[in-house]
């Protein structure tokens, strides 16, 4: 297996969990290796922004909540530690761990040195989450989103720019467009172009 910024050194669980506390940079574990999260850019920032804000305020008032990247996802009996960039969570913890077990939709936003991970041995690990509801993959420099699904079997549906996507284990419903808000790639630059000079 193959990833980015890796450290082949073994790592037990417990250090992992330990070093990580301190650690000023985020640091995934899998199987006992652990690799460097590399910064984001803005336009992930920004989806992910956009996600929390408006997943969050769909949720208030419920026992759901939604964590941004600095929550890790711990899974396959702790032999896999993850950081979404996003998590719905509708099982209350504990208060104080440093860790999600029972998410109910994870989301990553794709960049080029992630995307194969994600896309694939990322995706499987998560798809064995039993609480697991719905997987989302975002692009980023295009305006794509893929959407896996336990009730479909984990069969992938794609929503584009003039799409609404509904995540339906938590019954919110989004125009595409309102997750890219205020990114910057080719798609939205074509886009933003036809509404300011309309055929």
């Amino acid at each position: 297996m193959s990833f980015p910024n890796y450290q082949s050194d073994y790592m037990s669980e417990q250090d992992y969990l330990e070093r990580e506390k301190i650690s000023e940079t985020k640091h995934e574990y899998f199987d006992g290796e652990i690799f460097a999260m590399a910064g984001a850019s803005r336009s992930h920032q920004r989806i992910i922004s956009n996600l929390v804000i408006d997943i969050g305020t769909h949720l208030k008032n419920t026992p759901c909540e939604v964590f941004s990247s600095d929550m890790k996802v711990r899974a396959d009996k702790g032999k896999k530690y993850f950081y979404p960039d996003v998590i719905v969570s509708c099982t209350k913890g504990d208060g104080n761990s440093h860790f999600e077990e029972s998410p109910r939709i994870i989301v990553e936003v794709l960049s080029s040195s992630t995307r194969k991970f994600d896309q694939t041995s990322k995706r499987l690990v998560y798809q064995n989450i039993t609480t697991l509801e719905e997987y989302v993959l975002i692009e980023q420099d295009r305006v794509e989103i893929q959407v896996f699904r336990r009730a479909d079997n984990w069969q992938s549906s794609y929503y584009y720019i003039d799409d609404e996507i509904t995540f339906t284990s938590i019954g919110l419903t989004l125009p595409v467009l309102e997750i890219y808000q205020r990114v910057e790639n080719d798609d939205m630059r074509a886009f933003n172009q036809t509404q300011e000079n309309p055929q």
